[in-house]
């Protein structure tokens, strides 16, 4: 989450999640901070011919080496049928990269998994496997929902202040099955989500995609969007959930690119539940409300769409900085500034666009530069951060663009592939042989039933 606004004249200029890449190293949406994290995980499997006990062999390794380990896990290999693997998470202490290089020389698979470990071009930087993972960075936020910069239209008021504290410890205390936190909005509150409510559905029959228009009634419908209610998150996500399984997650705070993207590999958006201050309705500092729920939500109903975001977020996992940077970059001009051609006319399909009054007529309006979205050439390309955009990218389609993504995915330089699992909502890290030739035959059962469907039409 989190980004900039700014206001000229009545006008509101929007740039949301992610800043510009040539200020801010990493692509993250603020700046990079510190991480917090400073574990490495460890994931490995024993020569087959090893006898139960192994693990007591491989203890002694971290034990000589004054490694102290926080967690230990063993699980049936994915890799290896029959067999078995241990993951251990290692506090930084002692010689850990001697006692990678034996326990390297004692197993017969072998992964670093880190965030901070820079031994050598092998290590993968740590990324989430399993979606109750989202949980060990959810709150490693770059600042505080509730710190607010001096040119903040609520920088002096005390009372908003509280609020937007409050809004950030409820959502710093969520767990990944819990109840998504509900709100109760105060008039005031309400009052100016109406306000920005009525400007935006004004635009979005003539200005908004076919599936932001699609989706927008049956909001209205099922999840209580209206000018004088403000939705609640638990409402829309188990809507999304059914659409798509896409699912909400409230944040306190900024987090790195390379965190929010991993969410989007779980299908999980984190969202903030604030609001702009009342005294500048059509205008905010960082993504509220408003731009989550009227800009993101519909979209993520739509099945395409979701494998689109999904697809960003599954390269960005264990990816190298440089591509993270690159990804995130995609991600502005596609899910925040997107446009798309639709039956021979332009249509907004980027939230930063759909939350932005000014900026969604701006972008249509035939003055700004528009070139044909190509992952490779628009990872690369520079953009303001406190003004319009002078360039926007323009899909073909949601499918077309998500094509795009897989092929500009594969260039991302790791050696392994990655699946989402929804049935476990897990990662599978495909990196043996044995992992993808049981794939293929999962796929051919899929061939199979639908050849026999076709058979029966």
């Amino acid at each position: 989450m989190m980004g900039l606004h700014m206001e000229n004249d009545g006008i509101e200029m929007f740039s949301n999640h992610i800043n510009d890449p040539t200020l801010m190293k990493g692509g993250n949406y603020i700046k990079e901070g510190c991480d917090s994290a400073k574990s490495t995980c460890l994931i490995f499997s024993p020569h087959t011919k090893d006898e139960v006990g192994a693990l007591e062999r491989y203890l002694k390794i971290f034990s000589e080496n004054g490694v102290n380990l926080i967690y230990i896990e063993s699980r049936p290999s994915s890799r290896y049928p029959s067999q078995y693997e241990f993951m251990v998470e290692c506090a930084p202490t002692g010689d850990l990269g001697n006692a990678i290089l034996a326990l390297k020389e004692q197993t017969e698979y072998f992964s670093v998994i880190s965030r901070n470990y820079k031994d050598n071009s092998e290590t993968v930087p740590w990324f989430p496997r399993r979606i109750r993972d989202l949980d060990r960075f959810a709150n490693q936020i770059l600042s505080y929902g509730s710190e607010l910069d001096a040119d903040h239209p609520g920088f002096t008021d005390e009372k908003y202040r509280q609020r937007r504290k409050y809004f950030a410890d409820i959502a710093y205390n969520y767990k990944h099955g819990q109840p998504l936190p509900h709100v109760d909005y105060t008039p005031e509150e309400i009052n100016t989500w109406g306000i920005v409510f009525r400007k935006l559905t004004e635009l979005y029959p003539t200005h908004a995609c076919k599936e932001h228009n699609h989706v927008f009634p049956l909001l209205m419908e099922n999840c209580g969007f209206r000018e004088d209610n403000i939705p609640q998150l638990e409402d829309i996500s188990n809507f999304l959930k059914d659409c798509t399984g896409f699912t909400l997650r409230p944040v306190a705070g900024l987090l790195s690119s390379r965190d929010f993207l991993a969410g989007l590999a779980f299908r999980v958006f984190h969202s903030t539940q604030y609001i702009r201050h009342p005294s500048r309705p059509l205008y905010t500092p960082e993504p509220d409300i408003c731009h989550e729920l009227l800009g993101h939500v519909p979209l993520f109903a739509d099945p395409e769409f979701a494998q689109f975001s999904q697809e960003i977020g599954l390269a960005s996992l264990g990816a190298p900085d440089d591509f993270i940077e690159k990804l995130a970059t995609c991600f502005w001009f596609t899910v925040e500034f997107g446009l798309c051609s639709q039956d021979g006319n332009l249509k907004a399909y980027g939230a930063g666009l759909l939350s932005s009054y000014g900026e969604l007529q701006y972008a249509l309006s035939g003055e700004p530069e528009l070139r044909p979205f190509d992952p490779s050439k628009t990872a690369l390309q520079k953009y303001p951060i406190t003004t319009y955009q002078p360039i926007y990218y323009v899909a073909e389609s949601f499918n077309d663009a998500k094509d795009r993504m897989i092929k500009y995915a594969q260039t991302i330089p790791r050696g392994f592939g990655v699946r989402y699992n929804a049935y476990t909502q897990s990662i599978d890290v495909l990196d043996s042989k044995e992992q993808v030739l049981s794939l293929v035959r999962n796929v051919n059962q899929e061939v199979e039933i639908l050849m026999d469907a076709l058979r029966k039409l």
